[in-house]
């Protein structure tokens, strides 16, 4: 028995390193170690596998228990980007924003319609989806770019594309007076990794699956190099603003990655901040991702955070945020 626990030890403390190694991706590119990325997508599961071996050594009473307890506290940040709880704020909001990733309307563009017109937004950003058709009440739009789409109630000031050497992702802004002030809107839509259901779904064949897995390495990292580049003039831009700026989109990277340690610098996580419950929204794969996320600036009060699963309108779940604007 002894040479079992002596084995989980190990086999936990590397677990445990490769949980804090998901924290490095802060300082450590893609274009330098690709490899380190690959751990912010299997976050969820090493901390499931952290959690029930944390379990079996409080039980079995072990002082290792002390020792991997305290080490669990430095992951609180990261476990709360995909998983948190706040309690609800009693201000009034008095600026609704949605992000939808529309999945070129592969659900049905009516279904999208109606569910956008009947959240009574002010301001709805959409990635990979191309309709023309306007949302009802909403007189300002920026739709001359592909693939995203700004629409707002307010009127829009300035909007154009922000240019990044991105074959297929796109980003836009729009500067919008919000109640006599101005705020800069952020749609982002990063590199897609072009990984379908069928390319993860295990077979029989292990030689098969071994070859699967193989090609989706083959696929992530050079990803994650592109995202890398695409986010050094978005970042750039963000930080050159004149206004408060909020953030959205559909950004093809989960918490505690290399883009999201980027993006977030000198901003809010909404969802860190006012998130209740998982924050996961991309759900056409078995296990459900975090890649759709909302910044915004110190300036700008965050009141709720909502990814609303009541509706299959896409591959995405349209995710929701209301703010305090003063």
């Amino acid at each position: 028995m002894g040479i079992v626990r002596f084995i989980l030890s190990i086999f936990h403390l590397i677990i445990v390193l490769m949980l804090f190694g998901t924290i490095m991706n802060a300082y450590i590119s893609p274009n330098v170690f690709g490899m380190l990325n690959l751990l912010s997508l299997a976050f969820p599961i090493l901390m499931i596998i952290h959690i029930l071996l944390l379990i079996f050594w409080i039980i079995s009473w072990r002082k290792r228990a002390a020792i991997f307890l305290v080490l669990t506290l430095f992951l609180i940040t990261p476990i709360r980007r995909w998983i948190n709880y706040t309690p609800a704020k009693k201000e009034t909001p008095n600026l609704k924003v949605i992000s939808l990733n529309g999945k070129s309307g592969k659900f049905g563009d009516e279904n999208i319609y109606r569910f956008l017109n009947e959240q009574q937004a002010d301001v709805v950003l959409t990635q990979e989806y191309k309709s023309a058709e306007n949302l009802k009440g909403f007189e300002y739009f920026e739709r001359r770019f592909p693939v995203v789409k700004i629409q707002s109630r307010f009127p829009i000031l300035k909007s154009d594309i922000v240019e990044t050497d991105a074959k297929n992702g796109r980003c836009i802004f729009a500067d919008i007076k919000v109640n006599d002030k101005v705020i800069r809107f952020v749609n982002v839509y990063m590199e897609p990794f072009y990984i379908e259901k069928q390319m993860v779904k295990p077979g029989d064949n292990l030689d098969e699956n071994e070859k699967k897995f193989k090609n989706i390495l083959h696929m992530l990292i050079p990803t994650f190099r592109k995202h890398q580049n695409q986010i050094i003039p978005i970042k750039s831009f963000i930080e050159g603003s004149p206004y408060p700026v909020i953030v959205a989109g559909d950004f093809n990277a989960v918490p505690n990655s290399y883009e999201y340690y980027k993006i977030s610098e000198g901003l809010q996580d909404v969802f860190l901040k006012v998130g209740r419950g998982s924050g996961t929204s991309f759900h056409d794969f078995k296990f459900p991702l975090k890649i759709d996320h909302f910044f915004a600036s110190a300036s700008i009060e965050p009141i709720s955070y909502k990814v609303d699963r009541s509706v299959r309108i896409s591959d995405h779940f349209p995710v929701l945020a209301e703010f305090r604007v003063k």
